[in-house]
């Protein structure tokens, strides 16, 4: 197994790479586009970016110039806050689609849960699923309590829920009510910050199995069911992030990052995200 042959299956049979690459705050032009080719030269088959990161037109340029057939790329992108509603979102789709060069997007998320928009957004993504222009269709951000009001509407399921998830904030909760429902965790920010790198058990760990903190934490997250898109812009630790598929995690090491859980988050609580 490695990172390019490596997938999950999603509730609706759509195989998703368990660790792709992450571009948020990737700059547009040579930063993302040489970041991008060298994921796909070192296996990557998934690229995760978002219409609020700017820089969807030098992904699709990038994957156009590499060589990889853009079928054999799991490519994500997300509706940002301020394009949500059903029209808008369905227009906003249409501009990421021509940005990234692509006739089908393979997951498509609505980025934060904004209030009073998102069920009405979710309306366009089913619309979007059900039209065959994205292969799943998921959130991003959500809270359970977001996920049981969406359900509530819903006629397709979330099929994917990407969250802030890391061993600073191991969100057991949420990840036990997304398995329960078949919809599968996505980790953002996986690294969290560079304290973990440099965390007691991360380093101890990483000696015993001859890898790196940041293996070790990309493998945390795998251990615990959850697919995993490490940022990176520098071609060494990109390729060095994809070497995870070499070794496990065993339950001690599992119990020791477990216990670096202090449900501490480096980027916002849905609930207080400054959406106006």
């Amino acid at each position: 197994m490695s990172i390019q042959t490596a997938t999950k299956t999603l509730a609706n049979g759509v195989e998703m790479p368990w660790v792709g690459l992450g571009v948020y705050k990737a700059e547009a032009g040579n930063e993302v586009e040489r970041a991008v080719k060298s994921a796909l030269e070192a296996g990557y088959r998934s690229i995760d970016t978002a219409s609020f990161y700017g820089n969807e037109h030098s992904v699709g340029k990038a994957i156009a110039e590499s060589g990889v057939p853009a079928d054999d790329i799991f490519l994500t992108t997300k509706v940002w806050n301020d394009e949500q509603g059903f029209n808008e979102t369905l227009e906003a789709f249409e501009r990421s689609r021509e940005k990234l060069g692509v006739d089908v997007i393979d997951l498509y998320l609505i980025h934060w849960p904004v209030p009073g928009k998102y069920k009405e957004t979710w309306g366009a993504l089913e619309k979007l699923y059900e039209d065959g222009k994205v292969r799943a269709i998921g959130v991003s951000n959500f809270t359970d309590q977001h996920l049981e009001e969406l359900m509530k509407i819903a006629k397709v399921k979330p099929m994917v829920n990407q969250v802030e998830f890391h061993p600073r904030l191991f969100q057991k909760d949420l990840l036990e009510y997304c398995q329960t429902h078949d919809i599968q965790l996505e980790a953002w920010r996986p690294l969290g910050q560079g304290d973990l790198l440099d965390a007691d058990p991360v380093q101890r760990i990483a000696e015993k199995h001859g890898k790196k903190p940041a293996q070790v934490l990309i493998r945390w997250s795998m251990e615990n069911n959850v697919i995993t898109i490490p940022k990176s812009v520098t071609p060494e630790r990109i390729k060095s992030n994809a070497e995870v598929f070499d070794f496990a995690l065993d339950a001690e090491d599992l119990q020791a990052i477990d216990g670096l859980n202090e449900d501490r988050r480096y980027g916002y609580h849905p609930d207080n995200f400054p959406y106006s």
